[in-house]
């Protein structure tokens, strides 16, 4: 589980937290991702940096599904926190081989609780 607590411009974390998340589902890793406190504006649909020096890597979270990466977890009181909604994230998805390739939605918003139980069912926890 990659943790990600870390607003998405402003430091290096989150960029590399997305990368070694693609890295180790290349490599056949069981990757799940959780979004905590300011992490959850990563998530945040219509990211623009065009008035700093930095690059919206936002994009590509879109490629989290083919990647296998299909459980995001975004704790729900966060986004109640900074005044957001599941609406207002980007619309992530992966297709379900298994039912005819439908479209399933790989956000998971779930209680502070919900994610505790989560997070103590990990064998390995990466904190970005």
């Amino acid at each position: 589980m990659y943790v990600n607590r870390r607003a998405p411009y402003g430091t290096i974390y989150a960029l590399e937290g997305l990368e070694v998340a693609l890295v180790g589902a290349a490599f056949d890793q069981d990757v799940s991702m959780a979004f905590i406190g300011d992490g959850v504006f990563q998530l945040k649909n219509g990211q623009d940096t065009s008035d700093s020096d930095m690059k919206n890597f936002s994009p590509a979270y879109h490629a989290l599904g083919d990647f296998d990466i299909t459980h995001l977890y975004v704790e729900k009181e966060s986004l109640g926190e900074r005044g957001l909604s599941l609406g207002d994230l980007m619309a992530l998805t992966w297709e379900d081989e298994s039912e005819d390739w439908t479209e399933k939605s790989s956000i998971h918003v779930v209680s502070r609780l919900e994610l505790t139980e989560i997070l103590e069912n990990q064998d390995v926890i990466l904190n970005f």
